[in-house]
């Protein structure tokens, strides 16, 4: 099946308060702080503030006024359809007031983390079948080895871990972001997800880019709610990380003044893409930080521990990517690498595809080609570093005469002497620096 060209199937709005399956006095208590901190009086804002349907907000509303805690204002709002107005009563402010004690949370619904279970397996990152032409698609800014996306299609469509290795400068890191671009269809992310009355939030706009809202049809009588709204629909998320990266980012981070709970970002990364780029430079040695990932990536579930040190399994659906300028061998044992399911070397281009970089990179930037200059390159400058060639060096080249003409004075062009001087910037002269 190819995901690109379907939709992932929605997770449906609640009917009634039995379908939301969530601890009744948690949602009462969410609706009364929500009233209380927004100041909202009527259903329809409510409900809004609450993300659920006008139906079952109003059970809600309902069953806090059999209790005494929410009170009609008996004066109907003429611009709102002739809905009743909502108040607390003094008991309810009591009640707020006692429940934000407790927990801070007001506003969007959490989604029960056994209901979130059954829209990760909706929207799996392992349901993805990506084409070739996709993945060309996605990488066409790239210049890369057809044996490259041979090993790579299966990796990605396979949705498990991927080792991507290789001398730095490559293009590794482009080639992740191309992994993601691939993907191309939405999931859904839960604003918050409930476990053992703990409220922890997922959704995070630093993480997840919100999808356009579709536009209703204003001559509509009602609006259509489409999908459940405790959900924002997003694109796949991507999570990169790099030198950074510790292993306490990989747990539940507890807030203590509003007494819930974030979500590491692994589990923000649901659906999509985790990328460990650097790997090798980070605080931890590698193979802790591939330890922590063995569970999560062989069972697909991933163990998280609240503040009560009680442990819990939440899904884990993440394509993992990690990056590393080493030789697997010198920073992994034979155990962690048979855990990592795919290893992809990413080398350097060979002479030819050098100069179709060269070419296009020069183009981009308004330069013209000189064959002199080229001669120069690749008969007097490379054999000084055993023709290694990177994907990083036509760009830093490039540039470097850039800068020297915008310093000269000169139209953009090339020649000998201006590669020999950005060449000077590209490496650093072995020396003893007297002290």
């Amino acid at each position: 099946m190819n995901m690109q060209n379907s939709t992932v199937m929605a997770p449906p709005p609640p009917k009634t308060l039995d379908d939301m399956r969530l601890p009744i006095v948690m949602m009462r208590d969410i609706i009364i702080k929500t009233i209380f901190r927004k100041n909202v009086d009527m259903v329809s804002d409510l409900a809004k503030a609450v993300c659920l349907p006008i139906p079952v907000t109003q059970e809600l509303v309902d069953m806090a006024r059999e209790q005494r805690l929410i009170e009609a204002t008996g004066t109907l709002n003429a611009n709102n359809g002739n809905e009743m107005g909502y108040q607390l009563t003094d008991a309810g402010k009591a009640r707020a007031l006692d429940a934000l004690a407790q927990s801070e949370y007001f506003g969007p619904m959490p989604v029960p983390l056994e209901v979130y279970r059954e829209q990760v397996e909706r929207q799996s990152v392992r349901n993805i079948q990506v084409s070739r032409d996709q993945l060309t698609g996605a990488m066409g800014h790239l210049v890369l080895p057809d044996s490259l996306l041979d090993h790579l299609g299966p990796a990605v469509s396979a949705g498990r871990s991927i080792l991507m290795y290789g001398p730095p400068g490559n293009g590794k890191s482009s080639i992740s972001n191309g992994i993601r671009d691939a993907l191309g269809d939405m999931v859904y992310v839960p604003r918050a997800i409930e476990y053992a009355s703990q409220v922890i939030t997922v959704y995070d706009p630093i993480v997840h880019s919100k999808a356009e809202e579709e536009v209703q049809d204003p001559n509509s009588l009602r609006r259509v709610t489409r999908f459940d709204t405790r959900y924002v629909k997003c694109e796949r998320p991507t999570v990169i990380t790099g030198g950074e990266l510790s292993l306490d980012m990989l747990d539940l981070v507890y807030n203590p003044t509003a007494r819930t709970y974030q979500a590491p970002l692994q589990l923000k990364s649901t659906g999509g893409i985790f990328i460990v780029d650097d790997l090798g430079r980070q605080k931890e040695p590698p193979q802790s930080i591939v330890n922590r990932w063995i569970v999560p990536l062989e069972e697909s579930k991933d163990i998280l521990a609240l503040q009560s040190g009680e442990k819990f399994e939440v899904p884990f659906d993440t394509l993992v990517i990690f990056s590393t300028n080493f030789h697997p061998n010198e920073i992994f044992d034979t155990a962690a690498l048979r855990r990592i399911f795919f290893k992809i070397k990413i080398d350097g281009p060979n002479q030819q595809n050098f100069l179709k970089i060269f070419a296009m990179v020069a183009k981009k930037r308004g330069m013209a080609l000189d064959e002199a200059t080229l001669v120069h390159l690749l008969k007097v400058k490379y054999p000084t570093i055993d023709n290694i060639y990177a994907n990083y060096q036509p760009i830093f080249l490039i540039d470097q005469m850039i800068a020297i003409c915008d310093f000269e004075g000169i139209p953009y062009q090339m020649s000998p002497d201006l590669i020999d001087r950005a060449w000077a910037n590209m490496f650093v002269k072995d020396e003893v620096i007297v002290k």
